[in-house]
């Protein structure tokens, strides 16, 4: 194992190395840009034996992952906002197909107006499509989060979208650990696709289906996605044993006796979790839930870490125009009708189109929950109008 200095986008870029993808698909989108420079130039020197194909458009991108994932190789991209929003038609059909991609999504707020800043309503908006999404902290987590992609997709046949914040994570530098590519192997043995495109094997797939066999198909995505619950545990937990870390589908910090709970995903985790440190020297009793996976939802778990809460704070970094925040809406559909459900649940909005969200930020909203919380949700956080 070699520790590097890297930023995030040179540790998604290891990661499809380690996991020996064979073929990728890449059109350039800041702050994605420098995984598809990271990966071109793995392929030219000759340290990633892969396809490298440099698409005209996030849609052709998608095209040809999921004709190369049909023809039987493992392969990889990485997007960010508009680009996503590009390919969401295929996202569908990637899905549906039942194709093992992975694929990274660089954090970044939708236009208009126009912005390269971070925050995850690109990603949100995508939640639907019948991918897995799993949400990165820092660089390490990336690099792994990707070698874990390959191995609970190629399992349940679905893609994976992979999550890191732009900017926060993306342009971030901080040191790495490569893992042993022979170690890589053992844990993630070459993919075996089920069916594949063969001339000598001839299959039609995916063609026209009637009212008749639609509705079984799409339970059966279903299934999947609640088998990926498992799955994700299962592979988390061998990794944990090969590689000395591991990550779960949340992490509850020192949630145990909390009576306040903060919930987020992301960059944004690594500074509620030095202000709860802060609190908790002073013998103030606050905790955090850390949701990696929005998709599946990990309800057992969020459940459980939000047992002894007497309030829950739930922060996003993105809103969906109508509603609030995602994750809000996701841990307060989990907790309801549960026995653990009778607890207002506050959602925050925080860190809209890249703004910056500072212990003093987080003070605010820890006040504001304690205090007398407004009844009308979202609540916006610093806001200048």
């Amino acid at each position: 194992m070699e520790q590097i200095i890297m930023n995030g986008n040179s540790a998604a870029a290891y990661g499809a190395l380690l996991s020996r993808v064979q073929v990728t698909a890449a059109y350039p989108i800041s702050p994605q840009t420098g995984i598809v420079e990271a990966l071109a130039d793995l392929v030219a020197s000759g340290q990633l034996e892969a396809k490298f194909i440099m698409s005209e458009s996030e849609h052709s991108v998608m095209a040809s992952l999921i004709a190369a994932s049909e023809a039987g190789a493992r392969v990889f991209t990485a997007t960010s906002s508009q680009g996503l929003a590009l390919m969401h038609e295929l996202l569908h059909w990637a899905a549906g197909a039942r194709l093992p991609i992975v694929m990274v999504n660089v954090n970044r707020a939708m236009s208009a107006p126009w912005t390269m800043f971070c925050d995850q309503s690109d990603i949100v908006a995508q939640r639907d499509t019948g991918w897995l999404h799993v949400y990165c902290e820092e660089n390490q987590e990336t690099l792994d989060a990707i070698i874990q992609g390959y191995k609970v997709a190629e399992q349940i046949m679905l893609p994976v979208l992979i999550n890191m914040d732009g900017f926060y994570n993306s342009y971030t530098t901080e040191p790495v650990s490569v893992h042993d590519i022979k170690d890589v192997d053992r844990y993630l043995p070459p993919y075996e696709p089920p069916v594949k495109l063969d001339p000598k094997e001839p299959h039609t797939l995916h063609g026209g289906t009637g009212p008749h066999l639609f509705m079984e198909m799409r339970y059966q995505m279903w299934q999947a996605m609640e088998h990926a619950l498992d799955i994700a545990r299962e592979a988390d937990d061998e990794f944990g044993r090969m590689f000395g870390c591991s990550y779960g589908l949340t992490e509850a910090y020192r949630c145990k006796d909390a009576d306040l709970v903060l919930v987020s995903s992301g960059s944004l985790v690594g500074t509620l979790r030095e202000v709860v440190d802060v609190y908790r020297d002073r013998g103030d009793r606050i905790g955090l839930l850390k949701i990696r996976y929005l998709r599946p939802f990990p309800t057992e778990e969020v459940r459980q870490a939000l047992t002894s809460a007497r309030q829950v704070a739930v922060i996003d970094r993105n809103v969906s125009v109508g509603m609030g925040g995602g994750f809000w809406q996701e841990v307060r559909s989990a907790l309801y009708g549960s026995e653990v459900g009778n607890k207002p649940v506050l959602g925050f909005l925080a860190g809209i189109g890249g703004r910056d969200v500072t212990p003093e930020s987080v003070d605010k909203i820890i006040q504001t929950a304690r205090s007398n919380p407004p009844q009308e949700v979202p609540i916006w956080v610093e806001l200048k109008v």
